[in-house]
């Protein structure tokens, strides 16, 4: 059924969504192969295709929003299909109209959805608070109480949500570990530019040597670094989950925050980060304000292994002499189209064996807050990844998304793996003379 166009204000998430869609599903079923959740299911109501019909027809006024939900909130967002649709369908942003729509129609007070939206729309926009939060998990580590629960299978005892925060949780740094980055670090001569460094609002409480490491990593190779430290959460959490009002306060403030530094480049070390960013100008389209600054905001963000393959990496790099797998976070891959980067870089270092392993881009199952929220799904796409990743034999597994080194790092503690999981740029530190790592981590390699 065919609707005349209605006025913006007057559309619904879905309904702007589909009538500002570049393209339609052709229904091919391309999408099937690689959709997680259809290859699990077998449901077509679980597929791309299957959703999209689902979201149209509440767009139509043919089905209540409620009818889709479960079907929503099951989807990964891995967005694999876009890699696959030949008519270059923008799922994604289909999604997460359809999860805003879902969001503005439930009423009522739900505990666990009211606690969900403290953590999004309070917390992570907080470093403050985050670093309090911070804080508080590293006493809870520090004092052996959570060696203790954990021994005692008291844990278990927990909703299932929590209890998969609680396995989720890495070694959290003490206060020391955590300073932030220099608000502006000088490179090597000759300078090869400038660019200014998003550090997010997970990494510097829980993966601060990531953000080090990448300034360093640019540092050393001509790059002038700025970390402007107005910036608060990007808001791609906020976005995924539907809560699309949250996500344009947060662009518009990173925005804001970035737009006094002359950097050519913004680079994103977060795979999920760096999308939310080369997505402003879509979400902040309709601002009046913002809708040219965002779109000029998008066009100068850059993924860290995007910059740092503009050319090759400068010398000396000592050898790194393991086995490396290399892990495809899937908002770089799907979300972003970057692949060959990030292995171009591991290349490069001496004594690096990069291992090719099967299924590679397919999510790990973290996906945002996935994890959280469907941890037996989650665990299941956890067992095949690290079932591949295992074949290979690998000392090392890399990944450019935080979600994904937590979700890995939790898959290799269960099953009790010799292996680390890092980020790309802390191996490329290594390279660059932070040895230490290296040595403290892999004796037996150097």
């Amino acid at each position: 059924m065919q609707h005349a166009p209605q006025p913006t204000a007057a559309l619904s998430p879905l309904q702007h969504a589909f009538q500002h869609a570049e393209t339609s599903c052709i229904q091919c079923g391309f999408c099937l192969p690689t959709c997680p959740t259809y290859r699990l299911t077998g449901q077509e109501a679980a597929s791309p295709r299957g959703r999209i019909d689902l979201m149209q027809a509440v767009a139509d006024g043919d089905l209540p929003v409620h009818e889709i939900a479960a079907q929503l909130d099951f989807c990964l967002g891995c967005r694999a299909c876009e890699t696959a649709c030949p008519a270059g369908v923008e799922f994604g942003k289909l999604l997460e109209a359809g999860r805003a729509e879902v969001r503005d129609s439930q009423s009522g007070f739900h505990l666990g959805a009211w606690l969900q939206r403290w953590c999004l729309e309070e917390l992570l926009p907080s470093p403050a608070l985050v670093q309090q939060g911070a804080g508080f998990l590293h006493g809870y580590q520090a004092s052996g109480l959570q060696h203790m629960l954990r021994a005692s299978g008291l844990l278990r005892l927990l909703p299932p949500r929590l209890a998969a925060m609680e396995a989720l949780l890495p070694p959290v740094p003490a206060l020391a570990a955590r300073r932030p980055v220099a608000a502006d670090t000088a490179p090597a001569p000759p300078e090869q530019g400038q660019v200014a460094l998003l550090t997010g609002c997970i990494m510097p409480a829980f993966l601060p040597e990531v953000n080090q490491a990448t300034v360093q990593v640019l540092a050393a190779n001509g790059y002038r670094v700025h970390v402007p430290t107005s910036q608060r959460c990007c808001g791609a959490l906020q976005a995924h989950t539907g809560a699309l009002e949250s996500a344009r306060h947060l662009a518009r403030q990173t925005i804001t925050a970035f737009a006094a530094t002359d950097a050519e480049w913004i680079v994103v070390n977060s795979a999920g980060c760096g999308a939310m960013l080369k997505a402003y100008g879509h979400l902040l389209q309709d601002d009046q304000a913002f809708a040219s600054r965002a779109a000029a905001f998008s066009q100068r963000v850059r993924d860290v292994s995007e910059v740092l393959t503009e050319a090759p990496l400068r010398q000396p790099l000592l050898p790194v002499p393991l086995r490396v797998a290399y892990d495809d976070p899937c908002h770089l891959m799907h979300g972003q189209q970057i692949r060959q980067p990030p292995r171009a870089l591991l290349q490069q270092i001496p004594g690096l064996t990069l291992l090719t392993v099967p299924e590679s881009d397919w999510c790990c199952g973290s996906a945002g807050i996935y994890n959280l929220l469907h941890p037996d799904t989650a665990q299941t796409l956890l067992a095949r990844k690290l079932a591949h990743l295992a074949s290979v034999a690998p000392q090392l597994i890399v990944t450019g998304n935080p979600g994904c080194m937590l979700q890995l790092r939790q898959g290799v503690a269960q099953q009790g793996l010799a292996v680390e999981v890092r980020h790309p740029v802390e191996v490329l530190a290594w390279a660059y003379g932070a040895g230490a790592g290296v040595r403290e981590q892999f004796p037996a390699a150097t």
